[in-house]
């Protein structure tokens, strides 16, 4: 299940707190710089669109993050998408029900008619999550900070 995670939300994370009434899972969902960056992002995206940020939550548990990486897209109304799923929850489906629980949103938000992702290529997880939720492949980039990335797209 997705919760929007607005700022009260980052601020309680970031405090490594659960925003109520949910609690954290037993590992962090990421490291405390990347959640800080993660909440300066929902925020800047959050001026020009809203859900910015969203928690992944499995049992009233918050078990990782999805969220646009950048603004949408006004000329494709695409929105590139990202996530994140704590250590201890890894390889049991979360990242593969989120994305899934977003595709379902985006089909009902008539900004957005494509979700983007894009994936390391030795992170066959990530890509199986996609893959399985109707991501096709339309491209490969390099990137200075990540290296090689598969580029994916979802139509709504």
């Amino acid at each position: 299940m997705l919760i929007e995670a607005g700022p009260a939300a980052f601020a309680a994370l970031m405090r490594g707190e659960a925003p109520a009434p949910y609690r954290l899972c037993d590992s962090p969902l990421t490291p405390p710089e990347v959640l800080a960056m993660l909440a300066r992002l929902a925020e800047q995206i959050g001026f020009t669109f809203r859900p910015s940020a969203w928690m992944i939550v499995e049992n009233d548990e918050i078990v990782g993050l999805i969220s646009p990486t950048q603004t949408l897209d006004a000329a494709e109304r695409s929105l590139r998408i990202g996530y994140g799923v704590a250590p201890s929850r890894q390889g049991a489906g979360v990242a593969t029900r989120a994305v899934g629980d977003l595709a379902v949103w985006a089909r009902t938000d008539d900004r957005v008619r494509a979700l983007t992702a894009e994936t390391a290529v030795d992170n066959l997880a990530s890509q199986k999550a996609l893959a399985r939720n109707g991501f096709m492949v339309v491209g490969a980039r390099e990137d200075a900070e990540d290296g090689p990335l598969i580029c994916w797209r979802l139509e709504t």
